[in-house]
């Protein structure tokens, strides 16, 4: 069998591609940065957004295509014919984010976004929840059926710990440079569902090939959920183990969070969404009783990811906000861009 994963070196990417090099399938992987191949795993540096990268991938034939790009509904009509074409299945990375607000368990029948909302603002966009369901459409109106969608959730890992809709660079970094975490008190409220990734992937594994898949979706989550107050009192707990000391937390209001983190949509059609998930299809292929516990694993993950620390960019303006919040300041050197530094320096002194 030969794979090829675009895009596969993220939370749920890393651990697919391990899964599939221990069971020695020949496996391509596109990353943007230089990686060696090693084992069964070739990777090739290039952005699988890329036409012409893209289309010199499919110069070869595979058995399967795992796909974790995010693209525009532009960019994805151009592609999914030739992805479709070229391998026996292949696999749509869409997420659970395009469901509607739910009363009950979520299934993979549960209304979308797409098909019931009526905010004709948000519907002219093509936000991510937006295009992700769009997508699919393109695929279930193809008149292929052999591609496979697969719906996960708010997936963390040892490189992706999330707050809400915060990234580990807009809460974790400020923790640990003494500075207050700023965080929604309306969404610390909602109940949410995270799954390893490594669980994401072993769920994904066992629908590579397998033609019972074909032309269905499915959502992988674990059976747990938890409100995000239980979540950050998790990352709280082990920061102050790790540190010896308790990290600062304002619970502000959703006007003061929404200057902090711009993200409208994904808060309002989202994150404000209490997120429970019934996963019995899923639970055909995998016993999701093994899915790691929630406190466990996200305990783990931080704690590893204290042994390191790699941050990515900061967001002079955002941090500007909580700072103007917290009356505390960032020290210019660690904003690592000019223009970043300059969106500080406005927002947290000039600018209301």
């Amino acid at each position: 069998m030969k794979i090829l994963i675009l895009g596969g070196t993220g939370a749920m990417g890393k651990h697919l591609v391990n899964l599939l090099d221990r069971d020695g399938v020949e496996t391509v992987v596109t990353s943007r940065k230089k990686r060696n191949s090693q084992g069964h795993i070739r990777y090739i540096q290039g952005d699988a957004r890329d036409r012409r990268f893209l289309e010199n991938l499919l110069q070869e034939q595979y058995d399967c295509i795992v796909d974790f790009m995010i693209y525009t509904t532009q960019e994805f009509l151009y592609r999914y014919k030739k992805l479709l074409s070229n391998t026996k299945q292949y696999v749509f990375l869409s997420s659970s984010r395009v469901y509607a607000n739910s009363d009950s368990p979520i299934t993979e029948d549960s209304p979308r976004l797409l098909d019931i909302s009526t905010d004709a603002a948000f519907l002219a966009t093509d936000e991510y929840a937006l295009a992700k369901a769009r997508q699919e459409d393109i695929l279930r109106n193809s008149g292929t059926t052999n591609w496979t969608i697969i719906r996960p959730y708010i997936t963390y890992s040892e490189i992706r710990l999330q707050l809400g809709v915060l990234e580990k660079e807009e809460w974790l970094y400020r923790a640990l440079h003494g500075r207050t975490i700023v965080f929604s008190e309306n969404i610390a409220k909602k109940t949410t569902t995270l799954t390893h990734g490594y669980d994401v992937a072993r769920g994904l594994y066992t629908l590579i090939g397998n033609e019972f898949a074909y032309s269905r979706i499915f959502q992988i989550t674990g059976n747990q959920s938890v409100s995000w107050n239980d979540v950050l009192n998790i990352y709280v707990g082990v920061l102050k183990k790790e540190l010896g000391y308790t990290p600062k937390v304002l619970l502000c209001s959703m006007t003061d969070f929404m200057k902090c983190h711009f993200a409208e949509y994904q808060i309002k059609y989202d994150r404000m969404f209490d997120r429970v998930f019934d996963n019995s299809r899923i639970k055909q292929f995998i016993d999701v009783e093994s899915f790691k516990n929630t406190e466990k694993g996200l305990s783990d993950c931080l704690t590893e990811f204290l042994k390191d620390t790699p941050f990515f960019y900061l967001n002079g303006r955002t941090e500007a906000y909580k700072d103007r919040l917290t009356h505390e300041y960032t020290p210019l050197k660690e904003i690592r861009s000019i223009k970043q530094k300059i969106k500080y320096i406005l927002f947290r002194f000039l600018l209301k």
